[in-house]
């Protein structure tokens, strides 16, 4: 059987309805994400990452967070979604400054320690995808959850699967959440 670690990448309330970057498709993601979190048959390897602007920008970063002030100065924006208060009392929060969470050093350590690396979150053309190219420069398969992540639109998340979809099956595998689960049920 397969090691996997589920990787939960800016559930951030700034996604969610009514947040300045809404992604449509935030809360269903986040529904599968759940199930996931919930099924007693799926190791319960998680991480969590968060986006926070850096107090030290550099290059395009300092624009950024010059663009971004009111977003990067709200503390409801930048919380985690209510709905995964509980699982946060039981699994690592780590706090990026940049869009792929391999940024991160205890990320960037626990991923090779698994087979594979289930991806999740938002925001799908961003921080999702900048995470998977990271993934796969380091050599870690990915499992491309499409319905536990969620983009700005879906024209995007489209766009983000036709750009992986050219590294399967040798570096990433594309499935529902449902797939994955049945999928992990029989190996």
């Amino acid at each position: 059987m397969c090691r996997d670690l589920l990787l939960v990448i800016d559930m951030q309330n700034v996604y969610a309805s009514g947040g300045a970057w809404f992604c449509p498709k935030a809360e269903s993601a986040a529904d599968n994400i759940r199930l996931l979190l919930e099924s007693e048959e799926i190791g319960k390897d998680v991480i969590f990452t968060r986006f926070l602007s850096s107090n030290d920008p550099v290059g395009d970063w300092i624009n950024y967070n010059e663009e971004n002030a009111a977003v990067n100065g709200d503390p409801h924006a930048n919380t985690m979604m209510d709905s995964f208060s509980d699982y946060l009392e039981k699994y690592p929060l780590y706090t990026k400054s940049v869009y792929s969470s391999l940024a991160i050093p205890e990320v960037r350590d626990a991923v090779k320690d698994y087979d594979r690396v289930i991806l999740s979150g938002v925001v799908a053309e961003c921080c999702v995808l900048s995470t998977a190219f990271s993934l796969i420069d380091e050599g870690v398969h990915i499992i491309y959850l499409s319905d536990a992540v969620a983009g700005i639109n879906e024209e995007t998340e489209k766009s983000v699967i036709t750009v992986l979809s050219g590294l399967e099956p040798l570096h990433v595998e594309i499935m529902t959440t449902a797939e994955y689960m049945k999928k992990s049920y029989i190996q």
